[in-house]
């Protein structure tokens, strides 16, 4: 619960202000644990008295999370000195905290295989294997050595971008439950006064953060998957040399990572690009290679309604949405009714931690700056993506050549069995877009028959009440019947 209020404090594009500050003080703010408790797992793991280590320990957390918080302390001079810095913060996992999330998980999962038994969850949604990519991030989450390992390869991504910065990790002081980081606390980036009160262009922020994450799930197929404005920061570097930002973003808390494999990343890519030419044929073939789409679904439909949005929305800043009348999106709605009643979309599991990383980085984006251009980030990348499919088009064209050599192999074979279907009669041929349609035929033949039948009932009751009041509400009794029918049978939906 504490994840989903995260999630909702960051969405200042889509929720009113009074609700996304009630739930800001979820992103650092969890009530904290007693510092004994805290001290007596951080020595568990470390296997010394923390005075043994530490100069200094801040018995008062400077941040709280779901799964641990953390203490500001202060490096023995000789670990600064090998280190480069003395100023560090311990996070603390709370005691019993691997118990919980098993209880969670345990819960979770036990909800999910109810919701499998709803029909059109279970159409749209893999249930078991969402709640199993969630446990298994969880999970992660729970393990700080992995938490640290992550940051030294987000570091190692970002070495040669000066407006970035992640902390560097004090491994002689980490485990599994203990993680030493160098500490970089500076102006929230939910703070956007201070970040305007230091000097620093909020919208320059913005758009800083959005390539950073063009960069994560483009090219290194690692995205921080948690950047709820407490974890994110903005760095004024007053000793920035001519030609150097004047600050720096930077992220803190890697133990929530997103995995961006090459074919995921090519469907991505399509989409990134469709979006940018406004094409609407490359996006639906974008939505198809991510599995997104039901096998049934109307894809002539959904291009048409994806080519209308990118002429109609394409182009406008997320203030400038905000700005459309109601009705004209009821107009948009109703024309394709019949597509949005069909609701043709799935969700696959491994774009769970990707579509909410991305909802909430909207919303921060729109929080630093109103205006924010997301179409002026995003065309510059998709012609840069492009122009990087075009110089691989040789490849490309041998692979289509090897791909089709490999089809004329076996197509007198497939051919041959086709025939040999054909001639026994047992040919089949599935249209799912016209299976769907005459289903929807089907459905609606079948309450017509069913209105008829009750309103000949209805009619009948009526007229038999006059010369037989028994026999002409019983009528009337069971014209209910058919109409309950009815009604159900509409609200049912699907094959």
């Amino acid at each position: 619960m504490i994840k989903v209020g995260q999630f909702l404090s960051a969405r200042l594009d889509v929720l009113p202000p009074e609700i996304t500050a009630e739930l800001s003080g979820l992103q650092d703010e969890v009530p904290a644990v007693d510092v004994a408790a805290v001290r007596r797992v951080a020595e568990a793991e470390l296997a010394l008295p923390l005075a043994e280590h530490f100069t200094w320990f801040d018995e008062t957390p400077l941040a709280a999370a779901s799964l641990g918080q953390v203490h500001r302390a202060r490096l023995r001079p000789a670990d600064a000195a090998e280190q480069g810095f003395t100023d560090v913060v311990v996070k603390v996992q709370r005691p019993h905290i691997q118990e919980v999330v098993e209880v969670d998980l345990s819960a979770l999962r036990r909800v999910g295989g109810w919701l499998e038994r709803y029909r059109p969850v279970r159409e749209r949604a893999d249930v078991r294997a969402l709640v199993e990519e969630f446990a298994a991030t969880t999970l992660q989450e729970v393990d700080y050595l992995a938490e640290g390992a992550s940051a030294e390869t987000f570091a190692a991504n970002f070495a040669d971008d000066p407006r970035v910065a992640i902390p560097a990790v004090v491994w002689e002081l980490s485990g599994r439950r203990v993680l030493t980081l160098q500490d970089v606390s500076a102006i929230k980036l939910a703070d956007h006064a201070a970040i305007t009160a230091a000097g620093i262009d909020r919208a320059e922020v913005a758009q800083v953060l959005a390539e950073t994450y063009l960069q994560q799930i483009f090219t290194d197929g690692l995205f921080h998957a948690d950047p709820h404005p407490g974890n994110l920061f903005v760095t004024p570097r007053p000793d920035a040399g001519p030609g150097e930002p004047g600050w720096t973003l930077t992220f803190i808390d890697f133990g929530m990572v997103g995995h961006v494999p090459e074919d995921l990343r090519a469907g991505l890519r399509d989409l990134l690009v469709a979006a940018g030419l406004r094409d609407g044929a490359r996006m639906v073939a974008g939505l198809r290679r991510l599995d997104l789409l039901l096998p049934t679904a109307d894809l002539a439909g959904i291009e048409s309604a994806v080519d209308q949005v990118f002429e109609r929305f394409g182009g406008l800043r997320m203030d400038e949405l905000q700005q459309i009348p109601p009705e004209e999106m009821l107009r948009f709605g109703l024309q394709f009714r019949e597509l949005l009643l069909e609701l043709p979309f799935q969700v696959p599991e491994n774009l769970l931690l990707l579509g909410r990383s991305m909802g909430i980085l909207s919303g921060i984006c729109t929080g630093l700056d109103p205006e924010f251009d997301v179409w002026g980030t995003i065309t510059p990348y998709a012609s840069q993506l492009l122009e990087d499919e075009r110089q691989g088009l040789p490849q490309t064209v041998v692979g289509e050549a090897l791909a089709l050599g490999r089809l004329l192999l076996v197509l007198p074979r497939r051919a041959d069995r086709v025939l040999t279907l054909a001639e026994r009669g047992e040919l089949a041929v599935r249209t799912p877009a016209l299976t769907a349609q005459v289903r929807r035929l089907e459905r609606s033949v079948n309450r017509t028959g069913g209105v008829l039948v009750f309103a000949a009932l209805l009619v009948a009751g009526a007229v038999l009440t006059a010369s037989d009041q028994g026999t002409g509400r019983l009528l009337m009794v069971l014209s209910t019947l058919p109409l309950v029918w009815v009604l159900t049978t509409g609200l049912r939906r699907g094959p």
